[in-house]
């Protein structure tokens, strides 16, 4: 007999047993490997049932013969209709609660799945941040190593800074020792020669001049606009010597330049020229609280107007009043030369102030 006629008739044998039992698989269908091993456990499963349903009746079938006294007893005692309904109905029990805790299991097992996903799922993500926060650790340590890489050398240019900071600390001590030594003779010069500094820098040192009081005037120091003198240096260790162009007098006719060691000389000739003049100023300035008068210093000219009509040029020759004169260059009536040759002679005094008061009270113009 082959194999299909042998499956064929254990099929026919387990359907006549139990008609509710399913029908095996059709003939000739393929299956995969799985797929027969599983029609071979529920083959196993099938036979099982069926012996363990024939080894149930055999042993009631033995427990009731156990129970006999004879044969005799065998053949006139009725069996039991009831024994085969109520062990069926303990099977049917049996199956129906085997289904519900194979179900239970089932949902439990797909509960357990679930979880196992979600968990794997936390498990991926976890090992993600894992991965991501080693990356950061690497990346911090690789920027920790160069950071105090970049802390050495700048330990080192520090260590390097803060020996020139030294050295140049002792320049500056040495500086303000200076500038304090500078600031005491500074101050004894404006002392004495009365000369205020402005301003100074690497390149250029700013001046004021004041002159001192004329000694036939009543005038103070501080009434005369002073004079601002400017050093500059140039880069080929030359001065420069500048009168501020708003002066009121003419001291130099163009800057002075020179050598350092000429430097001394320049400013004494300008102080000396500055004193000098500032007399004159001093004396101009009296004039015009009392006279109109109106001084030309290009020219060194002093121009009196006694009326509408006379106008006075008086010359102030240079070094006045120490070396120089004043005398009486024309006097212009309505544009008139007139003589002034009694002028000339009848003027005792040969000071500015002394020719001013003295063509104003004269009735010889």
């Amino acid at each position: 007999m082959d194999k299909t006629a042998k499956m064929s008739a254990i099929q026919t044998v387990l359907q006549r047993c139990d008609p509710n039992l399913p029908a095996w698989r059709v003939e000739g269908e393929e299956l995969d490997p799985a797929g027969e091993k599983l029609l071979f456990l529920q083959d196993r499963r099938r036979v099982q049932k069926v012996v363990w349903r024939q080894l149930f009746v055999l042993d009631s079938m033995m427990c009731e013969l156990e129970s006999l006294q004879s044969a005799q007893q065998l053949l006139t005692q009725p069996s039991p209709p009831q024994s085969e309904g109520k062990a069926r109905g303990h099977w049917k029990a049996l199956k129906a609660e085997s289904r519900t805790t194979a179900q239970n299991t089932e949902e439990l097992v797909d509960t357990l799945q679930q979880n196992i996903i979600d968990k794997r799922h936390k498990v991926t993500q976890l090992l993600q941040q894992l991965q991501a926060k080693k990356q950061q650790r690497e990346d911090l340590q690789a920027n920790l190593n160069e950071a105090h890489k970049a802390l050495q050398v700048h330990d080192g240019q520090l260590t390097q800074l803060r020996a020139e900071l030294d050295a140049e600390l002792g320049r500056v001590t040495a500086w303000q020792r200076s500038r304090e030594a500078f600031q005491s003779y500074v101050a004894a010069v404006q002392e004495v020669a009365h000369v205020s500094l402005l301003s100074f820098n690497q390149s250029k040192v700013s001046l004021e001049l004041r002159p001192r009081p004329c000694a036939n005037v009543t005038l103070t120091s501080n009434d005369l606009e002073p004079l601002k003198v400017s050093i500059i240096w140039n880069q080929d260790d030359r001065f420069t010597l500048r009168i501020d162009p708003a002066s009121p007098v003419s001291l130099l006719q163009e800057d002075m330049s020179g050598r350092p060691t000429e430097l001394s000389a320049a400013l004494v000739e300008v102080v000396e020229n500055y004193v000098g003049q500032a007399d004159l100023l001093t004396e101009i300035q009296s004039l015009r609280s009392s006279f109109a008068v109106d001084w030309r210093p290009a020219q060194r000219v002093l121009v009196y107007l006694k009326s509408a009509s006379i106008l006075c040029h008086l010359e102030v020759e240079r070094g006045y009043p120490n070396g120089g004169a004043v005398r009486l260059r024309d006097v212009e009536r309505d544009g008139q030369l007139l003589d002034t040759t009694a002028l000339q002679s009848q003027n005792p005094n040969d000071s500015l102030i002394g020719w001013v008061t003295f063509l104003c009270s004269t009735h010889l113009i």
